[in-house]
C-alpha cells in the first residue's frame, strides 16, 4: 500500500529562533509557528489558532536562525512525525512536529526588515537580442511567396 506524508502550513514564529548543535555538529533549530484555523459558520467568536512545532536540520536550519524572528510569517514543507520518550520522573512523553524539508519567506525579503539588503545588480539592458540572430525585422510590403487556396472542398482533411 502506498504512503503519503506531506505538510505544507503558513504561519508566523511564537518565538525568536535558536541554533543549537547537536553532539556530531549537526545545525538543528526547533521552533513554533502558529496557524490560524479556517472559520465555520457555526464560529462567530474569535479565530482559532494551531501552535505546531517544527524541527529544521543543517542549512535550512541556519537559514531560519539568520533569517527570521518572532511574528515574522514563514512558509515550511515537510513531513510529520511522532516521537515518545521516558522522561526524567519515568514519564512517557509523546510529541507530534513538522520535519521541515523548505523553510522560506511569505512575503519579499526586504519588506522583513531583517533580511540583508539585495546585492547591487549590473544596470539592466533595454531588451535582449541573441547576437546569433539579431533585431527582427518587420515589412508591410505584399509578400508574393503564398499561395491562395481556391475553396476549401480541396484540402486533404
Amino acid at each position: 500500500m502506498a504512503s503519503f506524508n506531506k505538510v505544507i502550513l503558513v504561519g508566523n514564529l511564537t518565538a525568536d529562533p535558536e541554533l543549537k548543535q547537536t553532539a556530531s555538529g549537526l545545525s538543528v533549530c526547533s521552533f513554533t509557528i502558529a496557524v490560524n484555523r479556517r472559520m465555520s459558520k457555526a464560529d462567530q467568536g474569535q479565530q482559532s489558532v494551531d501552535f505546531i512545532n517544527v524541527v529544521a536540520w543543517r542549512q535550512s536550519a541556519e537559514f531560519v536562525c539568520h533569517y527570521f524572528k518572532k511574528g515574522n510569517p514563514i512558509l515550511v514543507c515537510g513531513q510529520l512525525q511522532n516521537r515518545n520518550w521516558t522522561d526524567n520522573q519515568g514519564q512517557k512523553r509523546y510529541v507530534t512536529e513538522v520535519i521541515a524539508d523548505e523553510v522560506t519567506f511569505v512575503q519579499n525579503a526586504g519588506a522583513q526588515g531583517n533580511a540583508p539588503a539585495p546585492q547591487q545588480s549590473a544596470p539592466k539592458s533595454q531588451g535582449y537580442t541573441p547576437e546569433a540572430y539579431g533585431a527582427p525585422s518587420f515589412s508591410n510590403a505584399s509578400s508574393t511567396t503564398f499561395e491562395e487556396l481556391p475553396s476549401d472542398e480541396s484540402l486533404p482533411f
